[in-house]
């Protein structure tokens, strides 16, 4: 192989060197006007051999026998028409200064030769190098008849970048038909002997030339133009792949295994948020930080992120024994310098909290650890009291007692109005924290008053307790959008419980930016919420990602309505309707005002909730939820029978 590629060198450095004597020759020939025997007595075999000397040396100097012909560019061209330049103004000097004094020659026609013979050598020597790509690439596109017929989204510079890499490919997938651009300036022109098309032609492109896929190139964020290009693929069954930006392709070469198929979660991405990472450094950096539920899908956001932060100590909390051991093993590869704390442990154990509190100390902490599929917690309710309300009233009173600064729990939109276990156990740990900040502040005041805990003119603060409430997160575990890919990669059918029911989707990494600016922001007792933008039909969910497969909605796979789950609503809420909502400096985070208790009943109620749990009467458990949080009314469940029952029972007002 080795003494292959060296033999196809030098017969390169050969044919470039046949070509620029031949070259010479036919511009002697011309200038002299064929006149044969002037051109002997012309001396011009020393003219040759001066040439031929001079080129030899150049072009081994410049190296442009090494390249590869077929992939030859523009920057081998310039390479090319740079030696020829240089070799004749080299070549002129020569004669002018060696030879010619002592050769008599018509000067005037021997620098009109020289001239003529730099174009005639860098043309043919160009030319040559562009005919035997075409002809090696036209080879290969007859050799394999198995290639999808694809079209490129764009028409820049990065769009053509992209059609370049793929033809340069050793085994060609893509026979590229040409590009997407509803630009008015680009539709119906060519670049690079490919078409540019509207948008408004792929269903002709699909049937009649047999598109099968669009390639979006680079990073982006789907704009609203994006959004319709694509809309307009999935609606006439052409599928969507991305390409990663070039500073990203492997060893600088675009590799098959980087193009990836459009995700139905890079479909539902939104435009970046801004955030004041001044605030948010100003919060973190230095601090030590304890993450519950650390090893799920917010909470190993939320480690990822904070670490960037700089902080003393992140403390990973989780009872997951494999997710959390993977964390731990992500940490040490991508950011050795972290200095972590790995718990394995539950939020319900207050002894083992007790330990951690006591050895480090944490200044903020974030709560992400819960309970969270709706099904399951209906049809365990004391679980969802244990973890959800009682793992939360434990962290919150050990923040208290070793003087957090900020403690920001995670909740849900299925706390408003809630239909079902895990939403009433949400909200009843929002109500628990909001009150027990709302005592804290009164003692805090009477205390600040009677100058018990200040010295000087500082008084000693006590910790702020700040909910963040959103909706349904993109691609976390065991939520909808994984279950659908599997059921379509299982040949179907999709199970979508009614073809109305809506949902507010964001992605994990948006949620944890809105965590973050809302725990900077946070001066206590706020529950923020976050702009989950439009609510999404399920139905029409499953249909797009059907599409997005390259398959056809019940004909390829059927979709089956299986009814509402137990406690399942058929819209979410962000807001109680008693609620009103407050804007903050960020667009995307609001306040929700919300109804505020008295702690000692809040405490009692729950107090009294925990001992029900204990003696595991599930029907009592939910009576005395519903009597906690009056708007709890059950949906589609067993427990509907008791919400007459908590109407006349105890309310906290």
């Amino acid at each position: 192989m080795i003494g292959r590629k060296a033999m196809s060198k030098w017969l390169i450095f050969v044919v470039d060197q046949v070509i620029i004597c031949w070259s010479l020759s036919i511009s002697l020939f011309i200038v002299l006007q064929f006149q044969f025997s002037e051109i002997l007595r012309g001396y011009f075999f020393i003219y040759t051999g001066i040439y031929f000397l001079i080129t030899t040396v150049v072009f081994l100097r410049m190296r442009i026998h090494t390249g590869i012909i077929r992939y030859s560019n523009l920057a081998d061209i310039y390479r090319i028409f740079s030696a020829v330049l240089i070799s004749s103004i080299i070549y002129w000097l020569a004669i002018t200064l060696l030879v010619k004094p002592y050769l008599h020659s018509e000067w005037k026609k021997f620098s009109l030769s020289v001239l003529l013979n730099f174009f005639i050598s860098s043309s043919l020597l160009i030319i040559l190098r562009i005919y035997v790509r075409h002809f090696f690439f036209s080879g290969k596109a007859m050799q394999n008849d198995r290639k999808e017929v694809v079209v490129i989204f764009g028409s820049d510079e990065s769009s053509v970048l992209i059609k370049q890499a793929l033809e340069l490919q050793e085994q060609r997938e893509f026979a590229i038909f040409g590009f997407i651009d509803d630009g008015t300036d680009r539709v119906n022109k060519y670049i690079q002997q490919k078409k540019v098309f509207s948008s408004l032609d792929l269903p002709l492109l699909k049937n009649q030339h047999k598109v099968t896929k669009m390639l979006l190139t680079g990073d982006f964020v789907l704009s609203p133009a994006k959004k319709m290009v694509i809309d307009r693929c999935i609606d006439a069954g052409i599928r969507v792949s991305i390409i990663p930006p070039s500073g990203q392709w492997l060893y600088g070469k675009l590799s098959v295994n980087q193009i990836q198929d459009l995700d139905i979660n890079d479909l539902l991405q939104r435009a970046p948020i801004i955030l004041n990472k001044d605030n948010i450094a100003q919060e973190l950096t230095g601090k030590r930080i304890l993450i519950t539920g650390a090893a799920g899908s917010i909470g190993s956001e939320m480690v990822r992120q904070i670490i960037r932060y700089n902080p003393e100590l992140i403390i990973l909390y989780d009872q997951a024994e494999s997710p959390l051991h993977e964390l731990q093993l992500e940490i040490e590869d991508k950011y050795p310098e972290a200095k972590t704390a790995i718990y394995l442990a539950n939020i319900r154990n207050a002894a083992r909290l007790r330990v951690l509190f006591e050895t480090h100390r944490p200044q903020i902490v974030f709560h992400a650890a819960a309970y969270k599929h709706v099904p399951l917690m209906e049809k365990n309710p004391c679980e969802a009291v244990w973890t959800n309300i009682l793992g939360t009233k434990n962290l919150a009173d050990m923040a208290v007692e070793y003087e957090v600064e900020k403690f920001v729990m995670i909740s849900t939109d299925k706390a408003v109005n809630p239909t079902n276990v895990m939403g009433a156990s949400k909200r009843i740990a929002e109500i628990y924290i909001q009150t027990l900040n709302s005592k804290l502040n009164m003692l805090n005041n009477k205390e600040q008053e009677l100058g018990d805990r200040c010295i000087g003119d500082e008084c000693k603060t006590t910790t702020k307790f700040i909910t963040t409430r959103f909706g349904n997160v993109l691609g976390s575990n065991g939520s909808v959008i994984p279950r659908f890919k599997t059921q379509i990669q299982n040949g179907g059918p999709i199970t979508v419980t009614d073809p109305k029911i809506t949902r507010y989707f964001m992605s994990i990494p948006e949620a944890v930016d809105l965590v973050m600016e809302a725990a900077s922001m946070g001066k206590g007792g706020e529950i923020y919420i976050f702009d989950m933008g439009d609510a999404i039909k399920i139905d029409d969910l499953a249909r797009k990602m059907i599409k997005l497969a390259g398959l056809i909605p019940d004909k390829d796979i059927n979709i089956v309505y299986t009814g509402l789950r137990p406690g399942e609503k058929m819209y979410e809420e962000l807001l109680n309707i008693e609620e009103a909502c407050i804007p903050t400096h960020h667009p995307k985070i609001k306040i929700a005002k919300v109804i505020l208790y008295p702690f000692t009943q809040v405490d009692s109620a729950i107090k009294l909730l925990f001992t029900l749990n204990r003696r595991s009467t599930e029907n009592e458990v939910v009576k005395m939820m519903k009597k906690i949080v009056p708007e709890y009314k059950s949906n589609n469940s067993v427990f509907e029978q008791f919400d007459l029952q908590s109407a006349d029972g105890l309310t906290i007002k």
